[in-house]
């Protein structure tokens, strides 16, 4: 019978970090809703919603879809598309508008 191999142990590390990485506290519906809060915070504008919610290695990056201005008929509205990195917890480390374009065209402004 082939000995058995334990699960490898943390290591603690004089400042206090282990050797593993932590697990991420924030689930990714709860990661789009911050993203989708903060964005709405800070550009005061109309969020069409959430189009990546991504993990990355200490938090996530979350794309919203903003509406920056109403036209009539409404496809003619211009939407920009805005990211923000987010650390484990939902709090906002920065944000950009990645993009401008008009609802229903794929290419920038």
């Amino acid at each position: 019978m082939p000995a058995r191999r334990d699960a490898p142990k943390d290591t603690e590390h004089a400042d206090g970090a282990t050797g593993r990485r932590p697990s991420r506290a924030l689930p990714a519906a709860a990661a789009g809703e911050a993203g989708l809060r903060h964005i709405t915070d800070l550009t005061a504008k109309e969020v069409e919603g959430a189009t990546r919610v991504q993990p990355v290695e200490d938090g996530w990056v979350v794309e919203v879809e903003v509406v920056e201005d109403h036209r009539i008929p409404s496809s003619g509205d211009i939407l920009a598309l805005y990211e923000a990195e987010l650390d484990g917890e939902g709090n906002l480390l920065s944000y950009q508008r990645k993009r401008r374009y008009r609802r229903g065209n794929s290419t920038n402004l």
